[in-house]
């Protein structure tokens, strides 16, 4: 599949996600992160949602919870060009009924190329970047040349 660029605006489109056992240490990184956060536009799958804005007091978009759809909604809007990047943390020593779309959810964010953290080290990397506040060029999957190409 050929490739082209998608620019991401300095105001990022920010996906929050964990899971049960992670959800108090995604509500504590945010808290200590909301300064930068407040500056972006947050979205939340279902409970995580609720309980960082309860907590926080941060302005989130709320999707519904990760076990009734909400991580396949968060898939489409990546698919969309429409979430920037993704802070996830998930819980790699437990299984979950959802884990087919979690796993989906993780390959849509690395076909679509944009960033992902799944622990804190790598979330604390990605918000102090540099990059958080500039406008990003990232290489995407052409696929309107791909559908073209189909359609021919």
């Amino acid at each position: 599949m050929d490739i082209t660029t998608r620019i991401m605006q300095k105001n990022k489109h920010i996906a929050l996600v964990a899971h049960d056992n992670c959800k108090i240490d995604l509500i504590r990184w945010t808290a200590e992160h909301k300064e930068t956060l407040e500056q972006h536009t947050l979205y939340a799958t279902g409970t995580t949602g609720y309980l960082l804005e309860k907590e926080n007091k941060l302005e989130i978009t709320k999707l519904i919870s990760g076990p009734m759809g909400g991580d396949q909604q968060l898939g489409a809007l990546i698919s969309e060009g429409k979430i920037d990047l993704m802070v996830f943390f998930w819980d790699p020593l437990n299984s979950v009924p959802h884990d087919p779309d979690v796993k989906a959810l993780l390959r849509i964010s690395a076909v679509w190329n944009i960033p992902v953290a799944t622990n804190r080290a790598t979330a604390n990397f990605l918000i102090s970047s540099p990059l958080i506040k500039e406008e990003v060029a990232i290489e995407i999957p052409d696929y309107d040349s791909y559908i073209q190409e189909r359609t021919k």
